[in-house]
């Protein structure tokens, strides 16, 4: 099976350098028309250049594709509906959203700043937040949409000096899981791709022999994966160095303890089965948790 994206129309967040550059180009390369969005500002979010999003355009161009630069902030939702807008008139489409923008402000979380968690929170969840409201009319309407979030490990797992990061990527997986059950009714599939690349968001994170292992380039394929027709929904994508894994957010089959007034002791004493992982599921949406905790209480009436 040749994946493909003719008649596409996608729009790649965070596009003038790095993952989404590669993205943008990986999607070109198979024949989806490309939103090259780029503030062109500094890892840490600060200033602004529309030339890294031009100079993608042109090497698309340059290989025989088509694409426009849109230089809005995704933090700035009027600037996000213009650039929806301006994809319209240019396409009449869009079929495919690549949530990729982010910056990032680290220090461990005595040391931070509430503005620059604030920040960090704007850009990287309330510009997905932003980019998604703004093509849910389009997809909605269309009865195609194809939306990949930018989650990370430093979120999935938790990153020492990373609090601000790890908060917003794990919130993305969150806006995931709802997006895609609202969305399965109108052929919008939702899902998240957590890369290990070296881009300028994480050279001083690795040692320089890890670096190149790590080309952003080795992460495109699960991109292309996500955004393909033939995508899953809810699904979470690591990809890095030329592999890739699935992570999933999981919920043991616990104990009944009851309510008695000892049953924050019994809790306790019992936790190491509460946390064992035999058994264990993925939910299929929140109404999973009540509807095992009432299994459990239900069943343990009936035997009194």
């Amino acid at each position: 099976m040749t994946i493909d994206f003719k008649g596409r129309v996608a729009i790649v967040t965070g596009a003038g350098g790095g993952l989404g550059r590669e993205h943008a180009l990986a999607l070109a390369a198979r024949g989806a028309k490309v939103v090259v969005n780029d503030l062109g500002g500094a890892r840490d979010g600060s200033g602004g250049s529309s030339a890294a999003a031009l100079a993608v355009v042109e090497e698309i161009r340059a290989a025989g594709g088509e694409a426009i630069a849109n230089g809005a902030s995704v933090t700035d939702f009027a600037a996000v509906q213009a650039m929806v807008e301006d994809t319209l008139k240019q396409w009449g489409r869009i079929d495919i959203l690549v949530n990729n923008a982010g910056i990032l402000r680290d220090k461990s979380f005595a040391k931070m700043e509430l503005d620059d968690f604030r920040l960090v929170m704007d850009v990287h969840l309330m510009g997905a937040v932003h980019c998604c409201k703004a093509v849910w009319p389009v997809m909605t309407e269309q009865k195609y949409g194809r939306i990949v979030m930018t989650t990370s490990s430093s979120g999935l797992y938790g990153n020492f000096g990373q609090s601000n990061y790890g908060a917003a990527k794990m919130a993305l997986v969150g806006l995931m899981q709802t997006l895609a059950l609202e969305g399965a009714k109108y052929n919008i599939h939702v899902n998240s791709l957590a890369p290990t690349a070296a881009t300028r968001m994480t050279e001083s994170l690795f040692p320089p022999e890890f670096l190149d292992a790590l080309k952003p380039a080795d992460v495109v394929p699960a991109m292309l994966v996500l955004a393909a027709e033939s995508a899953p929904s809810r699904t979470i994508l690591c990809a890095g160095a030329g592999s890739f894994e699935a992570a999933n957010i999981t919920m043991t089959q616990g104990i009944w303890v009851g309510r008695e007034g000892d049953a924050p002791e019994q809790l306790a004493a019992r936790l190491t089965e509460v946390r064992q992982r035999d058994g264990e599921i993925v939910p299929e949406s929140g109404a999973a948790q009540g509807h095992l905790e009432l299994t459990k209480a239900m069943s343990h009436a009936q035997k009194k």
